[in-house]
Protein backbone atom coordinates (compact mmCIF):
# COMPACT_ATOMS: atom_id res chain seq x y z
CA UNK A 1 0.00 0.00 0.00
CA UNK A 2 1.01 3.46 -0.97
CA UNK A 3 2.15 5.03 2.32
CA UNK A 4 2.24 8.82 0.44
CA UNK A 5 0.45 10.94 -2.26
CA UNK A 6 -3.25 9.55 -3.84
CA UNK A 7 -4.54 6.54 -2.24
CA UNK A 8 -7.10 6.17 -3.80
CA UNK A 9 -6.78 3.49 -6.55
CA UNK A 10 -8.95 4.20 -9.34
CA UNK A 11 -7.70 7.85 -9.23
CA UNK A 12 -4.36 7.11 -9.01
CA UNK A 13 -4.74 4.65 -12.05
CA UNK A 14 -6.97 7.29 -13.75
CA UNK A 15 -3.48 10.14 -13.14
CA UNK A 16 -0.94 7.93 -14.33
CA UNK A 17 -3.51 7.37 -17.71
CA UNK A 18 -2.76 11.12 -18.33
CA UNK A 19 -0.66 12.33 -21.34
CA UNK A 20 0.12 15.79 -22.16
CA UNK A 21 -2.89 17.92 -23.05
CA UNK A 22 -5.24 15.85 -21.95
CA UNK A 23 -8.12 17.71 -19.63
CA UNK A 24 -9.13 16.85 -16.25
CA UNK A 25 -12.52 18.36 -14.95
CA UNK A 26 -12.52 18.70 -10.82
CA UNK A 27 -16.20 19.35 -9.82
CA UNK A 28 -18.13 19.86 -7.08
CA UNK A 29 -21.24 17.82 -6.37
CA UNK A 30 -23.56 20.12 -8.71
CA UNK A 31 -21.96 20.24 -11.66
CA UNK A 32 -23.46 18.02 -14.49
CA UNK A 33 -21.09 15.04 -15.21
CA UNK A 34 -20.50 14.53 -19.07
CA UNK A 35 -20.97 10.96 -20.41
CA UNK A 36 -17.67 9.38 -22.11
CA UNK A 37 -14.88 10.91 -19.65
CA UNK A 38 -14.09 8.32 -16.65
CA UNK A 39 -15.45 9.61 -13.47
CA UNK A 40 -13.29 9.20 -10.00
CA UNK A 41 -16.37 10.45 -7.38
CA UNK A 42 -14.60 11.16 -4.14
CA UNK A 43 -17.62 12.83 -2.48
CA UNK A 44 -18.92 11.59 0.84
CA UNK A 45 -21.10 14.01 2.08
CA UNK A 46 -21.65 17.79 1.68
CA UNK A 47 -18.19 19.65 1.57
CA UNK A 48 -16.35 16.58 2.15
CA UNK A 49 -13.66 16.22 0.66
CA UNK A 50 -13.07 19.78 -0.37
CA UNK A 51 -12.95 21.43 -3.84
CA UNK A 52 -9.23 22.93 -2.27
CA UNK A 53 -8.51 19.42 -1.08
CA UNK A 54 -8.67 17.52 -4.54
CA UNK A 55 -7.43 20.51 -6.20
CA UNK A 56 -4.18 20.78 -3.83
CA UNK A 57 -3.69 16.94 -4.42
CA UNK A 58 -4.07 16.74 -8.02
CA UNK A 59 -1.72 19.77 -8.18
CA UNK A 60 0.76 17.95 -5.92
CA UNK A 61 0.26 14.93 -8.80
CA UNK A 62 -0.13 16.67 -12.29
CA UNK A 63 1.99 19.20 -14.51
CA UNK A 64 -0.44 21.89 -15.56
CA UNK A 65 0.09 23.51 -18.08
CA UNK A 66 -3.34 25.68 -18.36
CA UNK A 67 -6.44 25.86 -16.49
CA UNK A 68 -10.27 27.13 -17.70
CA UNK A 69 -12.85 28.23 -14.89
CA UNK A 70 -16.49 29.01 -14.96
CA UNK A 71 -16.85 33.18 -15.28
CA UNK A 72 -19.29 33.29 -12.46
CA UNK A 73 -16.89 32.14 -10.03
CA UNK A 74 -15.12 35.66 -9.59
CA UNK A 75 -18.90 36.51 -7.91
CA UNK A 76 -20.57 33.70 -6.93
CA UNK A 77 -17.87 31.83 -4.90
CA UNK A 78 -15.07 34.01 -3.98
CA UNK A 79 -13.11 31.68 -1.93
CA UNK A 80 -13.00 29.20 -4.80
CA UNK A 81 -11.52 31.95 -6.90
CA UNK A 82 -8.57 32.93 -4.73
CA UNK A 83 -7.78 29.30 -4.41
CA UNK A 84 -7.79 28.90 -8.57
CA UNK A 85 -5.87 32.39 -8.72
CA UNK A 86 -3.77 31.41 -6.27
CA UNK A 87 -2.42 28.03 -7.50
CA UNK A 88 -2.82 28.35 -10.72
CA UNK A 89 -0.84 30.86 -13.83
CA UNK A 90 -2.51 31.53 -16.46
CA UNK A 91 -6.32 30.56 -15.50
CA UNK A 92 -8.69 31.45 -17.72
CA UNK A 93 -12.48 31.95 -17.55
CA UNK A 94 -15.85 30.87 -20.04
CA UNK A 95 -19.16 31.25 -19.18
CA UNK A 96 -20.73 28.29 -17.15
CA UNK A 97 -22.48 26.65 -20.17
CA UNK A 98 -19.09 26.51 -22.16
CA UNK A 99 -17.51 24.94 -19.26
CA UNK A 100 -19.57 22.58 -19.28
CA UNK A 101 -19.26 21.86 -23.43
CA UNK A 102 -15.68 21.98 -22.48
CA UNK A 103 -15.90 19.14 -19.63
CA UNK A 104 -17.40 16.54 -22.42
CA UNK A 105 -13.91 16.64 -24.33
CA UNK A 106 -12.07 16.23 -20.39
CA UNK A 107 -10.15 12.90 -20.31
CA UNK A 108 -10.97 12.55 -16.57
CA UNK A 109 -13.65 13.53 -14.61
CA UNK A 110 -12.95 14.20 -10.27
CA UNK A 111 -16.50 14.72 -8.16
CA UNK A 112 -15.61 16.20 -5.22
CA UNK A 113 -18.20 16.78 -2.13
CA UNK A 114 -17.97 20.87 -2.52
CA UNK A 115 -21.42 22.13 -2.01
CA UNK A 116 -20.41 26.01 -3.58
CA UNK A 117 -21.33 27.12 -6.68
CA UNK A 118 -18.97 27.20 -9.56
CA UNK A 119 -16.19 25.30 -7.67
CA UNK A 120 -14.99 23.69 -10.88
CA UNK A 121 -11.80 23.63 -13.04
CA UNK A 122 -11.05 22.13 -16.08
CA UNK A 123 -7.21 21.60 -15.94
CA UNK A 124 -5.15 20.88 -19.00
CA UNK A 125 -1.88 18.45 -18.39
CA UNK A 126 1.62 19.02 -19.04
CA UNK A 127 4.84 17.25 -19.16
CA UNK A 128 7.24 17.36 -16.01
CA UNK A 129 10.36 17.55 -18.81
Amino acid sequence: MKKAGILNRHLAGALAELGHGDGVLVCDAGMPIPDGPRVVDLAFRAGVPSFGEVVDGLLAELVVEGATAAAEVRDANPAAHALLTDRLTGLSYVPHEELKRLSAGARLVVRTGEARPYANVLLRCGVFF
